[in-house]
């Protein structure tokens, strides 16, 4: 199940399911677009993500799933994956709360999203070994890049899980929070960001977005910042930023 809520321009979409650790099948990830949808429609300035329960997300919900009828292809690629790419490509601000099991495709949803506070009792990876079946959604990728091959193969090979605490200092999410504090100290971030300069927001996650997928070196990327900013000084909120410096006062800003 998943629940949408919105106010104060943050939409928070939650995970519910505890009692399968927020396996997600595929009516749940179909929802979840939707809530993603409904989000953008809704005009919020940032996502907060989040699952009820001992569990962010344990992976697939595969209770059920006949392995020698099932349509995998169906699940991952005209499913998941464009799921993924519709997170990923949100244009405001998007922050997940990562607690218990964080697994397979419930990585798979951390990857895709841009802030990730993780509690220090997360389990982070793949059980897939003992599946007789492969890291996915995004995973190899994410691993590759932050831990190098060896490493990646080594947990892959092992069904070995990253902790929250290994995994924010191999520069894989953000950074790691007491469990008991972790929900709370990610929707704080959320709030701070839906209150925030939402275009200065948005064109600094186009440039990350661009100097990942297309390699871009120092020059290229300042010309993009060059050409950011310069669109942003036409914002009410460069000027709110502005006025509120010079005045020594607290920016009010409208997202717009």
């Amino acid at each position: 199940m998943i629940d949408y809520s919105f106010a104060d321009d943050l939409a928070i979409i939650t995970l519910d399911a505890p009692a399968r650790r927020n396996a997600l099948g595929l009516d749940a990830l179909r929802a979840l677009a939707e809530a993603y949808e409904r989000a953008e429609a809704d005009g919020a300035r940032a996502v907060l993500l989040r699952g009820e329960g001992p569990s962010f997300c344990a992976g697939r919900d595969i209770s059920g799933v006949d392995p020698v009828t099932d349509d995998v292809a169906g699940y991952l690629d005209a499913t998941l994956a464009p799921l993924l790419r519709r997170m990923a490509s949100f244009p405001a601000p998007t922050f997940a709360a990562a607690h218990g099991a964080c697994l397979g495709v419930g990585l798979g949803l951390l990857i895709a999203t841009d802030v990730v506070f993780v509690a220090d009792d997360a389990r982070i990876g793949s059980p897939f070994a003992a599946l007789g079946a492969t890291l996915d959604s995004g995973g190899h990728a994410l691993f590759v890049e932050r831990l190098g091959t060896h490493a990646t193969l080594d947990l892959i090979y092992t069904g070995r899980m990253l902790t929250g605490d290994e995994a924010v200092r191999a520069g894989v999410f953000s950074r790691v929070v007491p469990a008991s504090e972790v929900q709370d100290a990610t929707e704080l971030a959320a709030r701070r960001a839906a209150a925030g300069p939402t275009e200065a927001f948005r064109a600094s996650k186009r440039i990350v977005a661009a100097i990942r997928d297309e390699r871009l070196g120092l020059w290229e990327a300042m010309a993009l910042e060059n050409r950011a900013q310069a669109a942003l000084a036409a914002t009410n909120d460069y000027r709110e930023g502005f006025a509120a410096f010079q005045a020594k006062r607290a920016p009010e800003f409208t997202g717009r």
